[in-house]
């Protein structure tokens, strides 16, 4: 992601969950590092999981003042979500789903999303979603994914954009790139990493 993207996403409009007070996107990483999770719908249950996994690194995140934010595609669906407690960040929501867009998190359409379902990550998070009983319902765009932000010094440093609902970018892998790896505890923070899909079915637009 080059600068120029940087700047361009950057004044880009979120809103605050529940607030509603409106923001520059920027505004999240300039004071602080912050690790920016861009949800593909609040309804999704494989987005509640990945909340619940991101807060397991949560208490080692604020300890070393590092911020910790969920986005969504839209407040619709986001009161449950946030009452459910699954996430332990601060939440908004994008003014214009342009803002996906523009940091390349890919659309899929209705066919290869559903078949993005039967991969091996996303059965094996769905098993682990319904194992923990975070439901889900079927509000809202179905097929657009999210993906991460990683920002230090007040600059991205780092993209993550997700291949399919159930891709999740491993707390391991977070802790990592801001040094903190020694932190990490594989029996209470650990997010299995979903490899070897066994559908390659690549996204369309």
């Amino acid at each position: 992601m080059s600068s120029m993207d940087v700047n361009t996403i950057g004044t880009h409009k979120i809103r605050s969950i529940p607030g509603g007070e409106v923001m520059e996107l920027k505004s999240i990483w300039q004071e602080q590092d912050a690790v920016v999770i861009f949800f593909r719908r609040w309804g999704c249950m494989l987005c509640r999981l990945w909340a619940k996994e991101l807060s397991e690194i949560a208490p080692v995140l604020r300890k070393h003042n590092i911020r910790l934010v969920g986005v969504g595609v839209e407040g619709a669906g986001s009161k449950e979500f946030l009452e459910s407690k699954f996430f332990d960040g601060e939440l908004y929501h994008v003014e214009d789903i342009s803002t996906y867009q523009k940091l390349g998190f890919k659309r899929f359409n209705v066919v290869s999303i559903i078949t993005s379902l039967f991969w091996k990550q996303s059965r094996e998070a769905i098993a682990k979603g319904k194992g923990m009983g975070l439901g889900g319902d079927l509000k809202g765009d179905w097929t657009q994914t999210g993906g991460v932000v990683l920002a230090k010094g007040g600059d991205v440093t780092r993209p993550f954009v997700q291949t399919g609902p159930g891709d999740h970018m491993p707390n391991l892998d977070i802790l990592k790139h801001f040094n903190l790896e020694s932190e990490y505890r594989q029996e209470t923070m650990a997010n299995k990493k979903r490899e070897n899909l066994e559908c390659k079915t690549e996204a369309k637009s």
